[in-house]
């Protein structure tokens, strides 16, 4: 009698899919999150060149390729 599907009743199947749901939806809030995380490391650099660049440590040919490149590696990582 633990075998029949039809005595887990509309709650039990309530709860499975809710519980289903539930694991589905943290694995994609990780995955997203993950995501973004690199987004945040490149605002980041491109800041930190930028304030070079204000300061005068850098010309502008330099800043255009380093812009160029830490754009490059973002778009290599996904």
């Amino acid at each position: 009698m633990w075998c029949d599907w039809n005595s887990m009743g509309v709650f039990g199947w309530t709860m499975m899919v809710a519980l289903w749901g539930g694991l589905f939806a943290v694995v994609l809030w990780i995955i997203r999150s993950a995501q973004g995380h690199k987004g945040g490391e490149l605002n980041a650099a491109l800041k930190i060149l930028e304030h070079r660049f204000a300061a005068g440590d850098i010309e502008h040919e330099e800043f255009e390729e380093r812009k160029r490149v830490l754009l490059d590696r973002l778009g290599s990582r996904t």
